[in-house]
């Protein structure tokens, strides 16, 4: 027998509910439509900061609340209101800088690559707040994605005021490679680790910080609890459906009731989900909430 419609619905954005075009299919937005409509709670994962999550906001035609920069920050897209922050200290950011470095060194040297380069995500109030406010990168940091909407920094000032997000990069290195050199020299006390893109690029967080933490602040808020950084959210998990495809998604498919690995997730979240969908290209998602909505 299949089991009751989830009341919660959480999902990743990039490469889960976005086609590889950036795009919310026609049969997703219905989906997900007609789950609103039944009552279900909508509520988008990402690693995106707020300013990118309105493309995706416009396409569903809902303004649910989004959990973003893998739940480091919560938006109210109804409000256009940033409700929850947790960023790393400047203290922080250069420590952890520093064994970052001390740990990449050698190797990188020895395979003739030069040193990884980093930049930053801070957050504001709204998601029309101005980019170059709110993401500065060193000078010779390598872009994943194509921007002009950012500042440029020295190292010193870079690391000089508190970021929600610390990002690793080196372009010439694949992301779970450099996570392999990274993540056991920064000490989970003072920072989490995690990608979600597969060209050199590492996501740093406050401890505790996950997508799952996230959605329970973001469920939080809404009743006025007071919930720590790494929270798990306090409702049945039996009613709640999640979607992801790379390890920053890890923690909410392993708490949700339901959690979906794509047709396109890396090996490590199809072997930790268990269930599974099809691609984000094909409407895995959408198959998914169709058995209910």
């Amino acid at each position: 027998m299949e089991q009751a419609a989830p009341s919660l619905i959480l999902s990743d954005l990039d490469g889960t509910l976005l086609t590889s075009g950036d795009r919310v299919s026609p049969r997703t937005r219905s989906a997900i439509a007609r789950a609103v409509s039944a009552g279900a709670l909508f509520m988008p994962a990402s690693g995106r900061p707020a300013r990118w999550m309105l493309p995706v906001i416009e396409q569903l035609g809902i303004a649910p609340v989004c959990v973003c920069a893998n739940g480091a920050v919560v938006y109210d897209a109804a409000t256009d209101r940033v409700t929850y922050a947790a960023a790393l200290a400047p203290t922080v950011l250069r420590q952890v800088a520093r064994e970052i470095l001390r740990a990449t060194a050698g190797p990188l040297s020895r395979r003739g690559l030069g040193q990884v380069s980093f930049a930053v995500e801070r957050t504001g109030d709204s998601a029309f707040d101005r980019a170059s406010e709110l993401f500065a990168v060193e000078p010779a940091y390598p872009h994943a994605w194509d921007t002009d909407e950012h500042a440029v920094e020295t190292r010193d000032e870079l690391l000089s005021k508190p970021a929600v997000k610390l990002l690793v990069r080196h372009e010439h290195m694949d992301s779970a490679d450099l996570f392999d050199l990274v993540n056991p020299v920064v000490d989970p006390a003072d920072a989490h680790v995690t990608w979600s893109f597969h060209g050199g690029l590492l996501e740093v967080n406050v401890p505790g910080v996950t997508k799952l933490s996230g959605v329970a602040h973001a469920l939080g808020d809404a009743s006025g609890a007071d919930v720590g950084a790494d929270a798990v959210p306090a409702i049945d998990p039996s009613s709640v459906v999640a979607f992801g495809d790379m390890p920053n998604d890890l923690a909410m498919l392993r708490w949700a009731g339901r959690g979906f690995a794509m047709g396109n997730a890396v090996p490590e979240v199809v072997a930790a989900a268990d269930h599974h969908t099809a691609s984000n290209d094909e409407d895995g998602v959408a198959a998914v909430l169709e058995r209910w909505f």
